[in-house]
């Protein structure tokens, strides 16, 4: 039979067992709460759509002509271009307007680019444009600020260039090859804000191609 000191011993365990289980509780409860409170903030940002805006901007020293009034969203990026380059004159060659889920991929390829064909080019021989983003992913800056992560950043185009010509039924008919031209970057940008992404010169004209992009999430309707 076991001694009433044993059974005092025994009965004092249990209740400190009992005791810690019911403090601890509380913090168990907690962890969980917060565990599914993550849950649930890494599902919704898994299924939030980001907008993709894509400018192609021309910067030119031609002359002639006003410059072409581009839309206000980008003030601040042509400010900066003047603050940079000696261009006369920008005009906007070509917008692109992209979703994507937060998290996911975008690629695009289209006909006819925003690069002067030359002078012997012809419909058979229009330029190729290519845009690519592996990962395109909501993200929070140093400051704490919403900003947008592409990784990848792939813009490139393919235009005719004239090598030769050959003679056909009497007249000379030229022979393109197509050359590729383009940035492959990762960047970071703030969530709507336009970013110059890098320019690409263009021929021997000393004109400039700009490649702009902004980001961010649709405004709910």
């Amino acid at each position: 039979m076991p001694s009433l000191k044993f059974t005092r011993a025994l009965l004092v365990s249990a209740l400190l067992i009992t005791t810690g289980l019911f403090a601890a509780s509380p913090q168990v409860f907690a962890q969980n709460e917060s565990t599914s409170q993550n849950t649930a903030k890494a599902k919704a940002e898994d299924t939030t759509a980001i907008e993709v805006q894509l400018h192609l901007i021309i910067g030119t020293n031609a002359a002639g002509g006003n410059e072409e009034k581009l839309p206000s969203s980008l003030d601040a990026v042509v400010k900066q271009l003047r603050s940079t380059f000696t261009f006369k004159n920008y005009h906007l060659a070509e917008t692109s307007l992209n979703r994507v889920r937060n998290g996911g991929r975008l690629s695009l390829r289209w006909v006819g680019g925003p690069l002067p064909e030359p002078p012997s080019a012809t419909p058979a021989t229009p330029g190729f444009n290519e845009f690519h983003v592996a990962q395109v992913k909501l993200i929070q800056d140093e400051a704490g600020r919403n900003a947008i992560q592409m990784i990848d950043f792939n813009y490139g185009t393919r235009v005719p260039v004239q090598v030769s010509s050959i003679a056909s039924n009497g007249n000379n008919a030229p022979v393109f090859q197509y050359e590729p031209t383009g940035i492959t970057t990762d960047i970071t940008v703030r969530e709507g804000e336009p970013t110059i992404v890098g320019t690409l010169n263009i021929g021997t004209t000393g004109d400039a191609l700009i490649i702009v992009v902004t980001a961010k999430r649709p405004q709910p309707r």
